[in-house]
């Protein structure tokens, strides 16, 4: 079944954020065998499990609010990457441990901000999928927060690589904070929260973590924008192309 674009607000934002966490899920599945250790194999695998679990229920509220007969993995699996509008930063490879780490920290920054900002939000399907995730998302910077600053306190090389992988990530950290005419009325609307509220609380995290890290954010970025409007990079299609692949070659599978 053909996935179209949608004019709907909500619709937008629920997509956005769905194609946020199930994209980041993926990144996250592809450490499974290969961590330092079985303790950190089975975190990060519970935390995709719980990305994807976040990314079916907003799917599904989407399904139902546009009422046209798709499902959930429809909206997974059926689309190409210019109709994906997560953010540039959950797309990017995951390199090594510490550039994992930095990219969950700066994700999980975001999301709990997000999902605090969404428990009264006007919208009670939002609302009530906020409940859930901002629990969830409260364990995930708890675990990126504490490697971050084992790494970047810890031997000279993982603070090395925990400053080069904060070096690399920061300039997709600005586009979490865009807003558009789609943000802006569900703003004015109570449907979601004010992007410079989030960015100024994601901001005061951040530096609190980062300092306990003895890791310094480089200055004078030029921050890359275009993923919550469909303008990706050839990482997110060779990602769509491991992720769909059995449902693009045998569709409607069941098992």
């Amino acid at each position: 079944m053909t996935v179209h674009p949608t004019d709907d607000p909500i619709t937008t934002v629920a997509l956005r954020q769905a194609d946020r966490t199930v994209v980041l899920a993926q990144r996250l599945v592809s450490w499974i065998t290969h961590t330092h250790e079985l303790e950190e194999e089975i975190a990060l695998a519970n935390i995709g499990v719980d990305l994807l679990g976040q990314a079916r229920a907003l799917y599904s509220a989407v399904a139902e609010r546009e009422g046209t007969g798709l499902t959930e993995d429809d909206y997974a699996y059926h689309r190409d990457d210019w109709q994906f509008r997560n953010p540039l930063l959950v797309e990017q490879a995951n390199g090594d441990f510490a550039h994992t780490m930095v990219r969950q920290f700066l994700h999980d920054a975001y999301a709990t901000e997000l999902w605090n900002g969404l428990l009264t939000s006007t919208d009670e399907r939002l609302a009530a999928i906020a409940g859930k995730a901002v629990k969830e998302t409260a364990y995930h910077l708890r675990h990126s927060g504490t490697w971050v600053v084992r790494l970047g306190d810890g031997t000279p090389e993982s603070h090395d690589r925990a400053q080069d992988a904060l070096d690399r990530l920061w300039r997709f950290t600005g586009e979490l904070f865009e807003s558009d005419d789609v943000v802006a009325g569900l703003v004015a609307t109570g449907v979601v929260p004010d992007p410079e509220d989030l960015r100024r609380r994601w901001d005061a995290t951040v530096d609190r973590v980062l300092g306990q890290a003895t890791l310094v954010p480089p200055a004078d970025v030029v921050m890359a924008t275009g993923g919550w409007s469909g303008h990706h990079g050839e990482a997110l299609s060779r990602l769509l192309g491991e992720m769909q692949v059995l449902q693009r070659t045998h569709p409607g599978a069941s098992w």
